[in-house]
């Protein structure tokens, strides 16, 4: 019982602290604001490090708080599943929080919106947290729902700003669409197995394995296909895998804690968890897999290209995480759900640290973030240069480091997999290697070496959009000439030092007990004969060193290897070449630019054949049928009726007589013919 009234605090104390910074905002102190929230994150850190701690020892929980409602024989419940999985996610999303929270006090410092904005984090952890502790597709959809509105707030944060709301609103429709497919697989869910509970569905699962339901025609379809696909589409809503990316890069349009946030270690990994939860629904369906696998594969290569091309510091990070994201998908469309997981885990801690960084660069260079204007940053900003070098190698997968453990393992299962697609995954995710190690390594070197390009005249126009209004923000743009970056106060510096610990370490120490021992065991389910990747990873795996040693042979290395020298040649030594490979492949760069044209594809065919439905059924059903039609048609019918009535009323006795006369004569026939 005394465990249960932890799970019950973790979700609370982050909860308390943005109903206090929210409700009161206008009232409080800064500082109340901001002590409030941390303390609430901070102890819910403390109390998943106490429930991991119970959950290795053994004891794991799966049972309702309460019923919130009863319809017929289905039951409504809030409830918790705490295990390894539940514990994981626990820790990643606590601590991340924690480190953003600390952050934010330096970051946004000057802001008009800080209460408000330590309010809605930390309402984001509450969602998050409740979403990933849910044993119940009920719950696991408010936290879904939840996570997806106060993104919404975040990334409109700045909400005087035209470009923000329309990236708010662009992120809350797209999820719209996502979670319209989630919502018709939790529908089939209890249209199917009775039950919204995790543990009853996965039971009733196998029995229902090759059951077929009639969605149109005369075609059967496999039940546990189409619900698998349809939760997949909720999950590539919020992971952001195409087409539901466009969202995510536009994101960055709030300010850079919530990217760090929502776009590394929290929200977008809600679709990896969720599909790694549903492992025993999904390793019934080969062609959800598959699905799954190729849509993967598609974002972790083709989002990759784009961050070649970008200028602005933060959206070469945004689309980083776009092609990490494929990675993880990758991992589960091949059935390696713990190696997704893991990737998961290291991702956040380098990710949330290479954003953060960003941000401090941001914050050293005046809220200038176009990369084209740094340069030689390392002497000025030494912490924020040596924390982003250590994110920076981790993402690009170098050996020991914690990203390297678990990208390596993603690239070796999908080699290893059966699932149909899998030859082009593995393509993509290989490809992909050299073409995050080019852009990562590109921005580095852009960044924090070379010439320095800033304090120069004319470089005001790259400014920092997020401080487009003046009168909002009380910040000029770049560093004025003469002017030399600084490094930034130790609440920045403090959560990067603090992320680039476990970025360096956590993998090296991880990857055992949660790919190859009994971490994930009884709660991520596999049929090892149908799908053997794990199997054939565990025979191959001699130990964490063993691994990285061997990495200094392997193709991936060679490959990150090539695209840092690449972009070390290219950027520091040459950088004509890169200019003159823009103009000779304009067509290309010209497709890079546009994003591959989804944009366009969105507003012109979706969002304009909704208008342009829209209009049609406007003109044709609301004003010519429904008002021209039935409302003036029916006053129109009237008045003609009328108006012939109207020849009767003379005031001559002989009319009215004649009429009457006319009348009897017309219903005495009618009165014959019918006997």
């Amino acid at each position: 019982m005394e465990m249960q009234k932890l799970y019950l605090l973790v979700p609370l104390a982050p909860l308390f602290g943005a109903a206090v910074a929210g409700l009161f905002c206008r009232v409080i102190p800064r500082w109340l604001a901001h002590t409030v929230t941390i303390a609430g994150v901070a102890a819910a850190f403390v109390l998943s490090v106490i429930i991991f701690k119970d959950v290795q020892a053994g004891h794991t929980f799966n049972g309702p708080v309460y019923t919130w409602l009863t319809s017929g024989d289905y039951k409504f419940e809030v409830g918790f599943l705490i295990d390894t999985l539940t514990t994981t996610m626990m820790l990643v999303v606590t601590f991340v929080s924690l480190m953003v929270h600390i952050y934010t006090i330096g970051y946004m410092h000057d802001d008009p919106g800080y209460n408000r904005f330590f309010s809605y984090i930390s309402l984001f952890t509450f969602s998050m947290l409740m979403l990933v502790m849910s044993n119940n597709f009920m719950q696991l959809f408010f936290g879904w729902e939840a996570v997806g509105l106060v993104s919404y707030l975040l990334i409109g944060f700045w909400y005087t700003r035209p470009t923000a709301i329309f990236a708010n609103m662009k992120a809350f429709l797209v999820n719209r669409v996502g979670d319209f497919g989630f919502i018709l697989g939790i529908g089939l869910v209890l249209a199917h197995f009775g039950s919204l509970d995790y543990a009853t569905v996965f039971a009733k699962a196998p029995e229902l394995a090759n059951a077929t339901i009639n969605i149109w025609g005369s075609a059967d379809w496999s039940l546990l296909s189409v619900t698998c696909i349809c939760l997949f589409i909720g999950a590539m809503g919020k992971s952001a895998q195409v087409p539901l990316h466009v969202w995510l890069p536009d994101s960055m349009e709030g300010p850079t804690p919530i990217s760090a946030l929502i776009h590394a270690a929290t929200m977008v990994t809600a679709g990896i968890f969720m599909v790694s939860r549903m492992s025993p629904l999904f390793e019934l369906s080969t062609t959800a897999l598959s699905f799954v696998l190729i849509i993967g594969a598609i974002t972790a290569l083709f989002m990759g290209f784009l961050g070649i091309i970008q200028n602005d510091i933060k959206r070469v990070v945004a689309y980083s995480t776009l092609s990490q994201l494929g990675y993880m998908t990758v991992a589960l469309g091949a059935s390696a759900y713990s190696v997704a997981i893991f990737h998961l885990m290291t991702h956040a801690f380098f990710k949330a640290l290479l954003f953060l960084a960003a941000g401090s660069v941001i914050i050293g260079m005046h809220h200038d973030q176009d990369i084209r204007n740094m340069g030689g940053l390392r002497k000025y900003m030494p912490i924020t240069w040596i924390t982003s070098l250590v994110g920076s190698l981790a993402l690009i997968g170098t050996p020991f480091l914690s990203g390297f453990y678990s990208k390596d393992s993603i690239i070796e299962a999908v080699q290893l997999s059966h699932t149909p697609g899998a030859g082009f995954a593995y393509a993509a995710v290989l490809a992909g290697v050299f073409v995050t190690a080019f852009y990562s390594f590109r921005m580095y070197f852009l960044v924090f070496h070379g010439e320095e390009r800033f304090g120069k005249a004319g470089h005001d126009d790259h400014h920092d959009a997020h401080h487009a209004d003046e009168d909002d923000h009380a910040h000029h743009h770049g560093l004025a000439p003469g002017q030399k970056p600084h490094e930034t106060p130790w609440v920045v510096t403090l959560p990067l030092v603090l992320l680039a610990i476990p970025s360096l370490l956590i993998g090296y120490f991880a990857i055992e007990p949660m790919l190859y021992g009994n971490y994930f065991e009884g709660v991520i389910h596999i049929n090892h004969e149908a799908h053997p990747a794990m199997e054939h990873l565990k025979e191959e795996f001699h130990g964490a060193a063993a691994m990285g040693i061997h990495a200094l042979t392997s193709l991936p290395f060679l490959l990150a290897l090539a695209g840092v020298v690449l972009s070390w040649f290219f950027y520091m030594k040459r950088p004509d070449i890169p200019a003159a490979i823009q103009r000779k492949f304009s067509a290309v760069n010209t497709l890079l630019e546009n994003k591959y044209y989804f944009d366009k594809i969105n507003e012109l065919v979706l969002a304009g054949g909704a208008r342009l439905l829209g209009k049609v059924l406007w003109r044709g059903g609301d004003v010519t049928i429904i008002d021209g039609f039935i409302v003036n048609g029916s006053a129109k019918l009237v008045g003609w009726i009328s108006s012939i009535t109207r020849l009767f009323q003379t005031g001559y006795v002989y009319h009215y007589a004649f009429t009457m006369i006319i009348g009897v004569f017309v219903l005495m026939t009618l009165w014959i013919n019918r006997a």
